[in-house]
């Protein structure tokens, strides 16, 4: 069977678009669903064009979102910076960052979480379609991705049973912890703690060190 874009093209086909589109590269730009009254399949997703902008899926829901700020990157990178040395030194798994193209085995999704950890020491013979498991997911915020970061992924994780969810907020200056039984986050303002199953010693993350 082909799979016909919202305007009867084939979705392999190059000049193919979804209908809606963030053309300005502007952190300050809300992130949106490419279309509103469609559902896209993960092979959809995967056939877009790499144009710089972040694609995931959620529930069949395309989610676009511009390229991040620099303050932005700046926290993902000291985030993952502390988690890899932790991680590797008490072999609790694997850190990785996006773009990840995640999707647990389901044909409507694809997460890029900012920062995450595979807990599987294999995981690095894996292709990301394979990924099951995470035991950490760190998103930080921007203006583009804060209500889907907060609301749409949060839940989904929560669904999927990641244990610990951290999202970093560099406005507010603090951190919201999830659990997947929460119905409202731990709010963090000086310093963000891990000690997954297994350590012998928690990981401590000071917050001022990432704003």
């Amino acid at each position: 069977m082909t799979l016909l874009g919202p305007y009867g093209d084939k979705v392999g086909d190059v000049r193919w678009r979804p209908p809606l589109r963030i053309r300005r590269r502007r952190a300050d730009r809300m992130s949106m669903p490419a279309a509103l009254d469609r559902y896209y399949t993960r092979e959809e997703v995967l056939a877009l064009p790499d144009d710089g902008m972040r694609y995931e899926l959620v529930h069949g829901e395309l989610l676009v979102s511009p390229s991040p700020r620099f303050r932005h990157q700046a926290a993902v990178l000291e985030v993952a910076t502390a988690l890899r040395q932790y991680v590797r030194r008490h072999q609790l798994g694997v850190v990785a960052i996006s773009p990840a193209d995640l999707s647990f085995g389901r044909n409507d999704l694809i997460l890029q979480p900012d920062v995450f950890v595979i807990s599987d020491l294999s995981a690095r013979g894996l292709e990301w379609g394979h990924v099951r498991k995470l035991s950490l997911v760190v998103e930080v915020l921007s203006p583009s991705t804060s209500r889907y970061d907060r609301f749409t992924k949060r839940r989904l994780y929560q669904e999927l049973g990641v244990p610990v969810y951290w999202i970093i907020d560099p406005d507010e200056q603090r951190a919201e912890v999830w659990t997947p039984e929460a119905t409202a986050p731990v709010y963090e303002s000086e310093r963000l703690v891990w000690q997954p199953h297994g350590a012998a010693e928690a990981l401590v993350i000071e917050l001022s060190a990432l704003f």
